[in-house]
């Protein structure tokens, strides 16, 4: 996709109606893989009921879309013994480039960037664990022990040794972040600059008839966040309640399934049928 930052907005109701903590599970993680797919850098998880308490499925979400984007070698560092992980093991491989396979620091490049977590303080710096058998040293003072960075590789003689980058500067996709929303979903967009919001609803336009407009926009655009509502309760449902005109609130409402031969569409369905159409139409 064109866009340089890209944002979608998922409610914390989409795992309600699946009573197993396995179907919760793979539900999450194909969200999490079609974020992947299609270059996604934040997923916004927000509370849509205002009369129910959300913050047991905001936390199960964030939990197994966190374990997602970790890599995998360190994924036993960061995230111990948790219930909510006990079906971990069905969730898709990203393969993101932020998942390396290489275990070996003799494989390592110069210039190669690895996440890794700081382990310990030294006097040259920190000791940073990037994912193989020698641990690596960054020279750098303003980090705690078990923060988590994104580093590039500088030396790699006796001593690994590492700087720490922006994943932002990094010129290929480096995974997405999750951010957790304690307010509602009108307030999203109140204290984040997005120069470009777009709502999913069947209620909205037919995408064919406003791809042209659309495709100029998105490339326009520098900071974009597309919405998603529930199965049961749809973004004009959602914002209503919340005294929220839809309509004023978005610039385009689309409807990327048109003619929808099932009576509901599942959050993770549109997102990966959303995501494909928007990304054919602006590459």
């Amino acid at each position: 996709m064109i866009a340089k930052n890209l944002t979608i907005a998922i409610p914390a109701s989409i795992i309600s109606d699946t009573p197993h903590l396995r179907e919760k599970t793979a539900k999450v993680g194909l969200i999490g893989r079609a974020a992947a797919v299609f270059r996604v850098q934040n997923i916004i998880i927000y509370p849509d009921r205002n009369e129910t308490d959300q913050r047991k499925e905001i936390d199960l979400i964030t939990t197994i879309l966190r374990y997602m984007q970790t890599p995998q070698y360190l994924r036993k560092r960061l995230f111990k013994l948790d219930s909510k992980l006990k079906f971990a093991g069905i969730l898709p491989p990203l393969q993101t480039p932020n998942h390396p396979i290489k275990s070996k620091s003799r494989k390592l490049q110069i210039g190669e960037y690895r996440d890794g977590v700081v382990l310990s303080k030294e006097k040259d710096g920190f000791f940073i664990d990037i994912g193989v058998e020698k641990l690596s040293l960054l020279r750098e003072m303003n980090y705690q022990v078990g923060d988590i960075i994104t580093t590039q590789i500088i030396k790699k003689d006796k001593r690994i040794e590492v700087q720490s980058v922006d994943k932002n500067e990094i010129p290929f996709y480096w995974g997405f972040s999750v951010i957790t929303e304690k307010n509602s979903f009108g307030t999203i967009v109140l204290d984040k600059e997005f120069d470009l919001i777009i709502a999913t609803s069947k209620k909205g336009t037919n995408f064919v008839q406003c791809m042209k407009e659309f495709a100029a926009r998105w490339k326009s655009a520098n900071n974009i966040i597309i919405e998603f509502g529930s199965p049961n309760r749809g973004l004009f449902e959602i914002a209503k309640d919340e005294g929220i005109d839809l309509i004023k609130h978005a610039e385009f409402i689309i409807n990327t399934i048109p003619h929808q031969g099932t009576k509901t569409i599942r959050t993770e369905e549109a997102i990966f049928s959303s995501l494909a159409i928007f990304n054919l139409n602006t590459n």
